[in-house]
């Protein structure tokens, strides 16, 4: 049944959560079905590594201008309807996707669908701002386990129909989920309260007003910049280096590999609770650590799908430290204003995704799977930096 409304730390049932949970996980697959298929779409559509590998970065682009546009309203308008309207364009650029011929439809589209599949970041605001005091990292986890499993099963699922049954079977696929999540959310979602009364001008002059007052949200969105940048790098262009000597693997086998990922849906779900006890800040400095040693693995074994796997496993559960730690550090400092504290974070980590994107890209043109592990390791090591530079400096005043 509909709860008719949530209340301001009132606690979300059970139910409601989960179902946040599981729609969270489908609309974020929709980022990632691509990478398990470039190859197939540079064969299919004739087109260059670089020009398949750039549909993975224009989506990152739109999913970053979704958050910067779309998730500030949710403290103006109806977070119900804002929802339900971005999954029914995600259905429809779905379809788009799936038959198009042409690159420059294939880009356009993509770079919609990105915009449209924000729906996780409307869930997250929601388990920090109607949650239960003390179950609000452990909720935020809840749904953040949802969202990663919407990332790991996007890129199993997306490799075997893709290798089963073409690229473009997926995106047919993945355009009737949108359909039935749209109107599942039609039925199940409550309203809940809006934080925010004026105009939109208003709505983002406040944003900008919140980057300039407090200095600890620039911190957690500069190192989560760098930190989903390099994740993000090493599936971009993951199938090119599975595909070449002396692997020899197709798209399902880039499936296969996601599967590592399960390591960081379980750390999600469990590292909550530890979060107030220890400090953000330890959490994402144990979480950049985590990262760089992925990366160092990835290049040292990086003729073994063993090491590949091993370095899949702590690079996803690197980057959950960090998340979490981030995302509940943005949170407790303005809690009136949850939708436009996770657009600054969240917008900034995506630019830094599509970055770490293209460069990756650029040092698989030039340098092969070695560039690509140098510019991870890079972007790593920067998130470290300016965690401690930031502790450093805040331990100061």
């Amino acid at each position: 049944m509909r709860t008719s409304s949530l209340e301001e730390n009132g606690g979300i049932p059970g139910g409601l959560l989960a179902f946040m949970a599981l729609i969270a996980g489908m609309a974020i697959a929709n980022l990632y079905y691509s990478q398990p298929l470039l190859e197939q779409i540079k064969s299919d559509i004739c087109i260059s590594e670089i020009q398949a590998n750039l549909i993975t970065v224009i989506t990152q682009v739109g999913y970053a201008l979704g958050l910067c546009l779309i998730i500030p309203l949710a403290d103006l308008y109806s977070r119900r309807i804002l929802i339900i309207i971005n999954l029914f364009f995600s259905a429809i650029m779905a379809l788009i996707i799936a038959n198009s011929h042409s690159i420059l439809v294939l880009w356009l589209a993509s770079l919609i669908i990105g915009i449209c599949s924000i729906t996780p970041q409307f869930f997250m605001p929601v388990a920090g701002q109607f949650s239960a005091p003390q179950h609000k990292a452990r909720d935020m986890g809840i749904v953040l386990g949802g969202l990663l499993t919407g990332v790991l099963s996007s890129r199993i699922i997306s490799g075997f129909i893709g290798e089963h049954f073409g690229w473009r079977v997926m995106y047919d696929i993945a355009a009737t989920l949108m359909f039935v999540c749209a109107g599942l959310s039609f039925i199940i979602l409550p309203e809940m309260k809006r934080n925010f009364k004026g105009s939109y001008l208003g709505l983002m002059a406040s944003v900008w007003a919140i980057v300039k007052e407090y200095p600890r949200i620039r911190v957690n969105s500069i190192r989560g910049f760098f930190a989903f940048g390099s994740m993000l790098a090493v599936w971009s262009t993951l199938a090119f280096h599975v595909a070449s000597e002396p692997l020899n693997g197709g798209s399902d086998t880039v499936g296969v590999l996601a599967l590592c990922g399960i390591a960081g849906i379980l750390a999600s779900g469990a590292l909550g609770k530890y979060i107030p006890k220890y400090g953000t800040d330890f959490f994402f400095l144990i979480g950049g650590a985590l990262q760089i040693v992925s990366w160092i693995i990835a290049y040292v074994f990086s003729e073994t799908y063993l090491g590949l796997a091993a370095a899949i496993i702590l690079l996803d559960v690197g980057l959950q430290f960090q998340q979490l730690s981030n995302q509940t550090s943005c949170f407790q400092e303005l809690p009136t204003a949850v939708n436009r504290v996770n657009m600054i974070f969240m917008t900034t980590c995506f630019a830094g995704g599509a970055l770490g994107t293209f460069f990756a890209g650029l040092g698989w043109k030039f340098f092969n799977w070695p560039g690509v592990c140098a510019v991870g390791v890079c972007f790593a090591v920067i998130s470290v930096f300016v965690s401690l530079y930031a502790k450093r400096v805040f331990n100061g005043k």
